[in-house]
């Protein structure tokens, strides 16, 4: 049973650090890509939907990695889950202050509404994602490597 909490917990880390990274290097690109008002109302749509289901998932990844490391916590890697687990602690504290109130915003924008600024909000926006993406790449990696 112990052995299918720490898979669970790769597979689901992992998954939310694919979703993440290809936000960052594929989406927003393809985003950047697309002419005239689409960036923008692709932008909010996506905040829209991974605003309402990003949550659960990096919530949920903290938990699951919490469990592990409580359960397993006389066993090897017990001190690379503990890290994976503060990593995503971390990643959570940057995405409530940091992320969440600028995706807030931008997921009401429209072309009508926008502010004049919006495309220097999605950079910063980007910039914060790109450090929480490195955050979680480390924690899933401290989490593969107590696998072993």
């Amino acid at each position: 049973m112990f052995h299918a909490l720490e898979v669970f917990t790769v597979v689901i880390v992992g998954l939310m650090v694919g979703v993440e990274f290809s936000v960052a290097f594929v989406m927003n690109r393809i985003f950047d890509a697309l002419p005239e008002d689409s960036d923008q109302l692709a932008r909010a749509h996506g905040g829209r939907m991974l605003g309402a289901l990003m949550p659960f998932w990096y919530i949920g990844s903290l938990v699951l990695s919490a469990i592990w490391a409580v359960a397993g916590w006389d066993r090897p890697g017990a001190g690379r889950v503990v890290i994976a687990a503060a990593l995503l602690i971390v990643s959570v504290i940057m995405s409530l202050l940091l992320l969440v109130p600028i995706n807030n915003q931008g997921k009401t924008w429209t072309p009508e509404n926008r502010p004049a600024d919006w495309k220097e909000q999605m950079n910063r926006w980007d910039r914060y994602h790109y450090a929480r993406v490195a955050v979680i790449v480390a924690a899933f990696a401290f989490l593969v490597t107590a696998l072993v």
